[in-house]
């Protein structure tokens, strides 16, 4: 559909939320007592915040959780009996206030769970999403976006995308038909849209990904992954807080005669990822590891998904323990 701008007054979003929690879960980011920003459901509207500028976790969970049951079983003597999750259970939900990193992480997530078949836990989950996202006034050190083809007001995976103007009040653009169903359950908070100015944070260029890529092609061998690899500890974090990391486990769960199979985030940077029944392991050391990550995310789904597996976010860096900064080192492995 054709995107159409209108203003929303400061406490027309109160009211809005107010309308939309009152009948579906309203997934919204809040300040926690230990000054981190997490996402709730359905906080009171006084609790949610505008001015992060990124949550410790991705919201990736909402299509993608921690942990998810794919079936139960039970066992007898002679047979099996399977129950699978009846996936239109599944509740609608309405993402609230998400930066465009975030936002555009959702279709390099259906570039993956879509990739050979379609994944229906994730299809499911992402039909019953209305992203109502929030352009950054706000950036800091670890931002990179604009050094992978987004910026800090990009609309990509929104629904409705709500940008501050200098008034105070936002400025709303309405993007699909999901934004616009949204607009239709109280149309008089929404009004023509002013002369104000969005105000937009600036986030400057680190490295080009298409020339990371392009070096990329020819990097497998180089010295380069052991030198900035030493520091890694493999602790996972970086995938655990990535927006766009989709590694899972898969594990059955058994008490008595019954039981579950359920899958987990994994993480390409654990040792156990590759380790194979047989004991070798084709990734036996850290340094390869860390190629993987990055050759996976801005060489092989560009070519086989076609999308970067990176939004910019920072949270990989800014979350390190021991400070591996990806924007630093794809800007260096740019120049080698």
């Amino acid at each position: 559909m054709e995107t159409t701008r209108k203003s929303i007054r400061k406490q027309s979003l109160e009211k809005l939320y107010n309308l939309l929690s009152a009948s579906r879960k309203v997934y919204a980011p809040v300040i926690a007592p230990d000054k981190q920003v997490e996402y709730k459901y359905n906080p009171d509207f006084a609790e949610v915040t505008f001015e992060h500028i990124r949550s410790t976790l991705s919201v990736k969970n909402v299509v993608f959780p921690k942990v998810e049951n794919l079936f139960f079983y039970s066992n007898a003597k002679t047979e099996s009996t399977i129950t699978d999750i009846d996936l239109n259970k599944i509740p609608e939900i309405v993402l609230w206030g998400t930066h465009p990193c975030d936002n555009a992480a959702f279709d390099i997530l259906r570039s993956i769970f879509s990739w050979d078949i379609n994944d229906e836990f994730f299809s499911k989950r992402f039909e019953k999403l209305v992203v109502i996202g929030l352009s950054c006034h706000l950036s800091d050190e670890y931002c990179f976006c604009t050094s992978v083809g987004l910026t800090p007001n990009s609309a990509k995976g929104s629904d409705i995308l709500l940008s501050r103007l200098q008034n105070g009040d936002y400025q709303a653009e309405i993007l699909t038909e999901k934004g616009n169903g949204i607009v239709t359950l109280s149309p008089e908070l929404f009004e023509p849209i002013s002369g104000e100015e969005v105000t937009v944070t600036e986030v400057k260029q680190k490295f080009n990904h298409e020339q990371v890529t392009v070096k990329l092609a020819s990097a497998f061998e180089n010295r380069f992954w052991i030198e900035n690899s030493l520091r890694c500890i493999g602790c996972g974090a970086c995938a655990y807080v990535c927006p766009t990391c989709a590694c899972f486990d898969i594990q059955d769960e058994t008490k008595g005669k019954n039981g579950k199979r359920y899958r987990s985030w994994d993480s390409c940077g654990f040792g156990l990822f590759t380790l194979h029944t047989s004991g070798h392991n084709p990734r036996q050391v850290q340094s390869q590891r860390w190629r993987q990550r990055i050759m996976h995310k801005f060489s092989y789904m560009p070519e086989r998904n076609e999308s970067l597996g990176c939004v910019g976010c920072g949270r990989c860096s800014s979350g390190c323990p021991v400070d591996m900064n990806i924007a630093e080192q794809l800007e260096a492995l740019q120049n080698i």
